[in-house]
């Protein structure tokens, strides 16, 4: 049983909260049952530590069989140590320490993906972990985080994400003419997100998303600069039908993600 809260393995683990130990370490912190249960489920070979409360452990059974099926063991911890170490004000009694595995651009373009989504200096954590949540669900083939977006590995991203970061691959660090440049020689058509332009669903009538698609998506403030919407193919919006000033940048990219997804299945 860890009982200090400010032993230097604690604050070792506390550190990753900040990017630049992130970068440092080659780690970062997974928080939550249902988190850390993906992170066990679909990548164990990237948990380094994982840390647990009794009741917490009690509580979710299945996290010591997925820690024993993948040969690592829990350590104890108490409420204050776990408190120490988290992130988040009311932490749910279980913390992982996991590796970091960015995805290489040329590996995602080598792959032949059907649907991308790109986020070009998106820096709320909440939206970019929700996109990523999306474009799992969605059945995307990776995300993109290129010029100064959030880091991906950021502990608000990975709460937003529920699990959905051990699922996709997801790219960061690369700048997005680069990106546009690998997906227009993959044969991967790259749409803007943009409010000038055409409506979503008369583009989807066309068959404009019947090929495969990176979905450019821009900051939540600003949007897309008119350099970084000049390099895709073309601009579409998604339609507001109601009194709403604008939406939500997570909600419209959800919109988008899941039109590509069903004009690309039969």
């Amino acid at each position: 049983m860890i009982d200090n809260p400010r032993s230097p393995r604690v604050r070792a683990v506390a550190k990753l909260a900040k990017r630049d130990h992130r970068a440092d370490t080659g780690l970062f912190l997974v928080e939550g049952p249902q988190s850390v249960g993906e992170a066990l489920a679909w990548r164990p070979d990237l948990v380094v530590d994982l840390f647990a409360t009794p009741v917490a452990l009690d509580r979710h059974p299945a996290l010591a069989s997925a820690a024993r099926g993948a040969d690592i063991d829990v350590e104890y911890v108490t409420d204050q140590v776990l408190d120490a170490m988290a992130d988040t004000v009311t932490p749910q009694g279980v913390i992982a320490v996991c590796r970091m595995f960015p995805t290489a651009l040329k590996d995602v373009f080598g792959a032949a993906p059907r649907l991308v989504a790109i986020l070009e200096e998106v820096r709320d954590p909440g939206n970019a972990g929700t996109i990523i949540r999306a474009a799992d669900a969605a059945g995307a083939d990776a995300v993109i985080l290129s010029g100064r977006s959030v880091d991906p590995f950021n502990p608000k991203v990975v709460r937003s994400t529920t699990g959905s970061l051990f699922h996709v691959p997801v790219t960061t660090g690369v700048e997005l003419a680069d990106v546009v440049d690998r997906a227009r020689e993959a044969g991967v058509r790259v749409i803007a997100a943009d409010i000038r332009g055409e409506d979503l669903l008369a583009a989807r009538r066309a068959g404009v998303l019947d090929s495969p698609t990176a979905w450019l998506f821009g900051n939540e403030a600003r949007g897309l600069t008119d350099e970084a919407r000049a390099l895709a193919e073309r601009a579409i919006t998604v339609p507001i039908y109601g009194r709403a000033e604008s939406m939500n940048l997570a909600t419209a990219a959800s919109v988008c993600l899941y039109e590509s997804a069903f004009a690309l299945r039969p």
